[in-house]
């Protein structure tokens, strides 16, 4: 009887493919993977812990650094997870322009994605297309924010600022010229013979598979399950924009690719629907002094609105007791904060539900039976971040 000996080798941390500081434990039989465990932990930083020393407001710095390709979309699903607990309501203007911002950083991070996906699968030319748009995006984001990466600029309340006079037109500018690049990545790729073979029936999941995983976002709508949290559990006023989900069928790397520039298409859709139907109206609650700091100008002229401000930023504000859980459909799938307050000016816990992390956990049974080089494709159909899975 022949003997049958495996082989255990380390993929990462410092490999690139892993996109981040991921280690897999991989064991061979030649180059099929007979089992794989991921060990994070390399970039742990107790950012939930954080949370418990610090105000509510000040803690909203601690969001950007989770998922640090999304940083929008965190600041918001914190924000709301806040607003929750408070029970107030965030004028219309500053929710379209939550959803505005939050569908631009969804496409920066897709764009993101799909072009290290496609140079670590061996297609270059894709990196450089798609950093440009990019560029375009982070430029546009900076105009209204004054960051690029990690913005705060959706605050507890509404927003920190209203949007200059020169953002929405380059907004319409963007959204008139994107899906024609978009038509360009897919000329590179969707039939290319090469992408297909690499794509094509690998790391396939199922949707019962998905479900049990408890996988969310692009993955398990590549495997053709309907769930988006802008439509099952709309929020920030995505009941009033007009958008498709888009499904794969396979459940596998080339489903997952098409998935997500479906998603940049239908994203593109929301932003100039909502930067069209963009209500005037002020963009902070008015109604919550106590939570929302006074505007700059009265800070400098009326000495009620400088104690006021002082006492915000130096003491914050006290929640009454209870318990939140808040989510959004992040570019990566559904990202919640749960959130226990036990009266005081710091929360008393803070738990984030990041999606890679709940997504990396189904990898092992994505790459059973794969081939050593269909690891690499199978990370990078997921789209994790360190970030947010370590935190």
């Amino acid at each position: 009887m022949a003997e049958t000996r495996t082989m255990t080798i380390n993929m990462g941390p410092q490999h690139p493919a892993t996109h981040g500081v991921l280690r897999m434990v991989v064991e061979l039989d030649g180059e099929n993977v007979v089992n794989a465990q991921p060990h994070i932990g390399y970039l742990h930083r107790g950012i939930e812990k954080l949370f418990e020393s610090m105000t509510y407001r000040q803690a909203l710095p601690l969001t950007d650094r989770l998922d640090y390709t999304s940083g929008v979309s965190n600041n918001l699903a914190y924000c709301l997870a806040v607003e929750k607990l408070l029970n107030i309501e965030i004028p219309k203007r500053a929710q379209y322009l939550r959803v505005l911002l939050s569908e631009l950083q969804r496409i920066a991070a897709h764009l993101l994605w799909l072009g290290t996906h496609a140079l670590d699968l061996g297609a270059m030319t894709v990196l450089f297309y798609t950093f440009r748009e990019r560029e375009t995006v982070l430029e546009i984001l900076e105009l209204a924010t004054g960051a690029r990466i990690t913005p705060s600029f959706i605050r507890i309340g509404g927003l920190a600022a209203d949007i200059p006079d020169t953002f929405l037109p380059r907004v319409m500018a963007f959204v008139q010229e994107f899906p024609k690049r978009i038509d360009e990545y897919e000329t590179l790729l969707t039939k290319n013979p090469i992408w297909k073979r690499r794509t094509t029936g690998i790391a396939r999941m199922s949707a019962e598979d998905c479900i049990n995983y408890g996988v969310t976002g692009p993955v398990l709508r590549a495997s053709g399950v309907n769930y988006d949290v802008r439509k099952a559990y709309p929020y920030t006023s995505y009941e009033d924009f007009d958008f498709e989900i888009p499904l794969g069928k396979n459940g596998d790397v080339y489903d997952r690719y098409l998935v997500r520039l479906m998603e940049m298409r239908q994203s593109t859709r929301i932003v100039k629907q909502a930067a069209e139907k963009l209500p005037p109206g002020p963009v902070s609650a008015t109604d919550a002094p106590q939570v929302v700091p006074p505007d700059k100008n009265d800070v400098t002229s009326d000495i009620a609105s400088l104690i006021r401000h002082f006492k915000i930023m130096e003491e914050g504000f006290e929640p009454p007791p209870g318990e939140v859980y808040s989510s959004i459909e992040s570019s990566k799938g559904e990202l919640g904060f749960y959130i226990v307050s036990d009266g005081s000016n710091k929360p008393y816990r803070v738990r984030v539900r990041p999606p890679s992390f709940i997504n990396l956990g189904a990898l092992p049974k994505m790459i059973e039976g794969a081939l050593v080089a269909d690891v690499v494709a199978a990370i990078g159909s997921i789209d994790i971040v360190l970030g947010e899975i370590d935190r």
